[in-house]
């Protein structure tokens, strides 16, 4: 090793042991890198849960009439959080806006998460959950989920086991709905017994990044809950949004939680002052708005959705129940080998499960529901990569 390898190692090594010990979240892999390794023109990304209509029309006229770039943004966000707050019926200080959901997740860990302390979560859940908590030096008690045979929602969070884990030493909770990267969900008494149940110490994070995309009917019939009425009831919940998905908004990065004020008030203390740049600001409060474009983009979404699911079942894969835009597949081999299969057809998937895990999603995949066209383009590719995959194996 050269000196300066050397010094580098030795000064890697002066970080703390708990942030050394974590394994870094692997991004899918861009398009331009896909095209230039493989020599393709036409890539298809399905890997990240993009909005596959782009952005709201308003976002992007609000984006073109800004000209400040000179100026820091309004560090309090405050024209985003009144439309916010009328938008969802909440007060405007129990929002706080974030560099997307994950910065609001990661507040919350240094707020509320240190050595001696832990948090509670399920397995297959947001991985960002166990890095956020295991940053801070703090326990992740990961619980493990409903068994794959499950009659109503296989790999679902056990809300009973989760109770069950919390102790005098947990702190948060983390609980995705709809779940990523599954797709499955809790209903409205489910959830209701859970909140009433969790300690009043805990502090529940209901993440609801794909909530716009579950059926308006969902939430009418109960099957699924409306975490902002839960929010104004439950003091110890905090629901998190994001502008990435529905939205369309995932390059600029932003997202919001709403909460009590007292917990607002703290996540606020650890809060960069100007997290949220302004052509986020400004997008997000044209989206916010562009009502047309959330319900075009839900229902493409729902007639993709039950059309991947149909076409699944169809050709004999198991498909998890999902209310997102996304449907996670098994495709009965190792996931990275039909990832890396797909990539060579153009096709960029989320293969899930680490290389250590032998069980569990190892041999799932998670596909973006994109356009009718980018849909029959997956199982074309999947139709044509899986036979020769299963005959060399």
């Amino acid at each position: 090793m050269s000196p300066a390898e050397i010094l580098g190692a030795h000064l890697a090594a002066q970080a703390l042991d708990y942030v050394q010990a974590i394994s870094p979240y692997v991004t899918g892999k861009p398009v331009d890198e896909v095209a230039r390794e493989f020599g393709l023109s036409d890539i298809l990304k399905l890997a990240s849960n993009e909005n596959p209509l782009g952005a709201s029309p308003q976002a992007h006229a609000a984006i073109h009439a800004f000209n400040d770039l000179n100026i820091y943004p309004d560090g309090s966000g405050y024209a985003l959080k009144a439309a916010i707050s009328k938008h969802f019926q909440v007060d405007a200080a129990s929002i706080i806006l974030g560099n997307g959901s994950n910065d609001l997740l990661e507040l919350v860990a240094r707020a509320y998460l240190a050595p001696g302390r832990n948090a509670v979560f399920s397995a297959y859940a947001f991985a960002v959950y166990a890095l956020a908590t295991q940053a801070t030096g703090a326990d992740a008690k990961i619980i493990p989920a409903l068994p794959p045979t499950h009659a109503d929602m296989p790999y679902g969070a056990d809300l009973p086991a989760l109770l069950r884990a919390i102790d005098a030493h947990t702190r948060v909770v983390f609980l995705a709905n709809p779940n990523n990267p599954t797709g499955t969900w809790v209903t409205q008494a489910q959830l209701e017994e859970f909140l009433e149940a969790v300690p009043r110490h805990v502090l529940v994070v209901l993440d609801e990044a794909y909530s716009e995309y579950v059926a308006r009917s969902a939430y009418a019939t109960g099957q699924f809950p409306d975490g902002m009425a839960l929010a104004r009831r439950f003091p110890h919940v905090l629901v998190t949004r994001t502008f990435s998905k529905i939205y369309g908004l995932a390059a600029l990065r932003i997202g919001f939680a709403v909460g009590h004020p007292a917990v607002i008030s703290v996540l606020d203390r650890v809060r960069q002052p100007f997290n949220v740049n302004s052509l986020a600001l400004k997008a997000a409060e044209a989206a916010l708005g562009d009502s047309t474009f959330i319900e075009h983009s839900r229902a493409v979404n729902a007639v993709g959705l039950d059309f991947m699911q149909a076409a699944f079942r169809t050709r004999g894969l198991a498909v998890i129940p999902s209310q997102a835009n996304f449907v996670t597949v098994q495709v009965g081999l190792p996931a990275g080998r039909v990832f890396d299969a797909l990539l060579r057809e153009g096709v960029i998937v989320r293969a899930l499960g680490g290389q250590t895990d032998t069980g569990g999603l190892s041999c799932h995949i998670r596909i973006t529901i994109g356009t009718q066209a980018q849909n029959e383009r997956v199982l074309t590719a999947l139709d044509h990569v899986l036979p020769a995959l299963r005959a060399s194996a």
